[in-house]
């Protein structure tokens, strides 16, 4: 059997924000992460040794990133998953795959942000592109051969665990989980929602917890943020795992797709 690789990024909708980005493969033995990094720069600096303290936003060279995919497993990814709107044409407004998944998942708070031509605008233009040269065509339908769908960590997260709602692990909303608290317990209720994603996922792709270790309660909100992408990002190469088992569904029409995991306990 030969290997498969997933790339899994959650895209930063402005240029100053960091990416998150996990790589994961199965070479016959089952799913495991290769590597995890809250940045470009950390995934293609990883291999350097060099720690990076404060991951910073960058815009992404699609071409550089599958080159590097394939210098650390020796071959190119076979599918390519992006939490970031993605359409064939640019997106000025809300996205009929927008609105559906809304419909679906809005009730359980798992409702889609809205997209505009200035937010992410040219950054998932440029990135839609540049996948597209590098031999990656945006799927809306089916899987062909190598790649890039569009995924979203709040429904995925949902159908993963199985919760009636969306599950509360935003570093920057902790205030507004548990008003109630004060700070130091909500950073203790959200790295214990943080600890049984990881569970979860650890049970779908090996490695897992052993790559994302919980921050200290009291770590800086960088270092908060840091891991929380790092967390989404794997969330979206499980989904783009979901997607390359025939495990996941597209939510969308002919511009414009979110793949959602279904038989979550095959995938």
């Amino acid at each position: 059997m030969s290997t498969r690789t997933v790339l899994g990024i959650d895209a930063a909708w402005t240029e100053r924000e960091p990416s998150g980005v996990a790589l994961i493969s199965d070479d016959g033995s089952g799913w495991r992460l290769v590597e995890v990094a809250a940045s470009y720069d950390g995934f293609f600096l990883a291999s350097d040794g060099e720690p990076i303290v404060r991951h910073r936003g960058s815009l992404l060279d699609a071409k550089k990133i599958v080159t590097a995919v394939e210098g650390k497993t020796g071959s190119m990814p076979d599918l390519v998953a992006i939490d970031m709107p993605l359409s064939r044409v640019p997106i000025v407004a809300r996205r009929f795959s927008d609105n559906l998944i809304s419909s679906l998942y809005g009730a359980r708070g798992g409702g889609t942000h809205t997209p505009s031509s200035t937010r992410p605008g040219r950054i998932s233009d440029d990135l839609r592109a540049g996948f597209d040269e590098a031999g990656y065509r945006l799927a809306l339908t089916e899987l062909r051969g190598r790649d890039l769908i569009e995924v979203y960590p709040h429904p995925a997260l949902i159908e993963l665990a199985a919760a009636d709602q969306r599950l509360p692990y935003k570093h920057s909303k902790i205030a507004k989980y548990w008003r109630q608290d004060l700070p130091a317990m909500r950073r203790q209720r959200l790295l214990e929602v943080w600890s049984g994603i990881i569970t979860l996922l650890d049970g779908r792709i090996q490695g897992a917890k052993v790559a994302l270790p919980l921050p200290a309660v009291d770590a800086r909100g960088y270092e908060m943020k840091a891991f929380e992408d790092s967390l989404d990002a794997v969330i979206c190469a499980w989904v783009g795992v979901c997607a390359l088992d025939g495990r996941a569904k597209a939510y969308g029409d002919g511009e414009s797709a979110i793949w959602v995991p279904t038989a979550i306990d095959q995938c």
